[in-house]
């Protein structure tokens, strides 16, 4: 238990949003610099096109993902990744529930 003077990290706000929290989950699964495609995105998370879309948005504000529209032939394509100070959030995230649910075990 911790004592009543222990500071407690604060959890990102932009993270902690449920469906934010996983979008940028999903998007740590790939590797740095990876890229993976709106639609394939949308169907791993099964959210509606709207819903990712203003994720995506508060996120890219962030600085967290990074949103590139190009064309594949002439198909227009969106394509999503994690930017590295996304990642580094993610992981400053992470840290801080690990702390929060075990506040006495030292991080690693």
């Amino acid at each position: 238990m911790t004592s009543p003077g222990t500071d407690l990290p604060e959890l990102d706000p932009v993270i902690h949003a449920q469906a934010r929290l996983r979008v940028v989950a999903a998007l740590s699964q790939l590797p740095g610099g990876d890229r993976i495609t709106f639609p394939r995105l949308q169907e791993i998370l099964r959210m509606t096109a709207g819903n990712l879309s203003v994720h995506l948005r508060k996120l890219e504000e962030a600085g967290y993902v990074e949103v590139t529209k190009t064309h594949r032939g002439r198909t227009p394509a969106t394509l999503v990744h994690l930017t590295q100070r996304g990642r580094f959030a993610f992981e400053e995230y992470v840290s801080a529930l690990r702390t929060l649910i075990d506040p006495g075990e030292e991080p690693s």
